[in-house]
């Protein structure tokens, strides 16, 4: 009987504690690069398992002009969804990583499709741009944001406002890093 207390206390029992650390969620981490060798951009990480099917998720979206030059000052671009290097994500600013629900997941994740699936040109500065991109996947996350934000073209700036709004939501317990 003793035995069976002693495999239980120091064998099983762990296993069992360390089988739940292994269930995971899916976290976004929202980030902005500021002035550099490349204009601003505002993009997001997406990392950990689906609860419901176990797919293993490790990725990053945002939203560019496919490519650079002084027509994207002009008006409407190509634009493509776009994947940024690690060596880029490792010199950029996360400002927060957020715990997303399954649903949240798949709600990013169709805001990615919709917007690599956009009719081209689908790029401006103005209307179309990494920020606006950003602003609908921190929506489809459960985020605030303010559409009339004067922040659209500073992705540093907006991504600060979007933490102001949605205080209260990330004060929820499903932030794990705040910036």
């Amino acid at each position: 009987m003793m035995l069976k207390r002693l495999l239980l206390t120091f064998l099983i029992a762990p296993m069992m504690l360390w089988a739940n650390a292994a269930h995971a969620s899916v976290t976004i981490t929202f980030y902005s690069h500021e002035l550099g060798s490349q204009f601003p951009h505002a993009f997001a990480t997406l990392k950990g398992k689906v609860d419901s099917t176990g797919e293993s998720v490790d990725t990053n979206v945002g939203f560019t002009a496919s490519s650079t030059g002084p027509s994207i000052l002009f008006g409407w671009v190509q634009g493509e969804i776009s994947h940024a290097k690690p060596k880029y994500i490792a010199s950029s600013n996360p400002h927060f990583t957020y715990e997303l629900t399954d649903a949240e997941y798949r709600a990013v994740m169709a805001v990615t499709e919709k917007w690599r699936n956009k009719k081209q040109k689908s790029y401006n500065l103005n209307t179309a741009n990494c920020v606006h991109f950003i602003a609908e996947v921190a929506t489809a996350a459960g985020l605030r944001i303010n559409s009339k934000s004067k922040f659209f073209k500073k992705p540093t700036s907006f991504l600060k406002e979007v933490t102001t709004l949605s205080r209260e939501r990330l004060a929820s317990g499903r932030i794990l890093f705040k910036g």
